[in-house]
């Protein structure tokens, strides 16, 4: 009998032709997130050009950045990659387009060129969303000027994903795919799975297709299954 694909591997088996839509409408709020949520709505009534949203890997900064991109225009751009794209970005702020700068923080930073970035988008008039998984004051910054800027940049915090939120989140991408599931089975891969919103993402697509290979309905022993494999039982 042949093996399913999650027989032969524990790996998170991501399902990439089902991006999260990047609408405000598409955001699912709960406590977690709501401040990041209202940040987007605020805009563009913030305290000042450039906000940083910092949280936790898989608390969905990438998804709430792609969001307020999508509403504000612009471009988004890896912080590992800024030196590279200083021409691509300054001529989307010279068009007044917003910079969505991601995963600030992680690699060493070019000081010089985020320095540069925040000016630009200030004498531009327009907007930079940062995500990183830190804080700025955690970024070991050294250049006198950027850290003077960080210290006066409005800060929002996205924490791990709540219960409600993985819950509801899970409910909808099982609706994406036309799925329904027992609330009961929701709750049972809640109490289970590690917290990410990535992860989220991966169960139901694993779920999915151990449904689809076992032309089985969604079950609590189905999702039982899946779990294990995935190492979350």
């Amino acid at each position: 009998m042949s093996k399913s694909p999650l027989d032969a591997s524990a790996q998170l088996p991501f399902d990439l032709s089902l991006e999260p839509a990047a609408q405000r409408e598409d955001l699912i709020e709960s406590p977690a997130n709501a401040t990041a949520i209202a940040m987007i709505d605020a805009w563009p009534d913030w305290p000042g050009n450039t906000t940083v949203l910092a949280g936790p890997v898989g608390s969905g900064k990438t998804h709430i950045a792609k969001v307020w991109v999508s509403k504000t225009g612009g471009m988004m751009c890896q912080a590992s990659e800024l030196t590279d794209r200083m021409n691509a970005i300054k001529d989307c702020v010279d068009a007044q387009g917003c910079i969505v700068l991601e995963d600030a923080g992680a690699d060493e930073l070019d000081e010089t060129a985020l320095f540069h970035l925040l000016n630009m988008v200030r004498q531009a008039d327009t907007y930079c969303l940062i995500t990183s998984r830190t804080w700025p004051a955690q970024w070991r910054v050294t250049l006198p000027d950027l850290l003077s800027r960080l210290r006066a940049t409005q800060v929002i915090e996205l924490l791990e994903p709540d219960d409600l939120l993985l819950k509801q989140v899970i409910i909808k991408l099982f609706a994406d795919r036309q799925l329904m599931i027992d609330e009961k089975v929701v709750d049972y891969c809640v109490l289970r799975m590690e917290r990410s919103l990535e992860t989220a993402s991966a169960l139901v697509a694993a779920i999915d297709s151990e449904a689809l290979a076992g032309k089985s309905p969604v079950s609590r022993a189905l999702a039982a299954k899946v779990l294990e494999n995935l190492g979350m039982q």
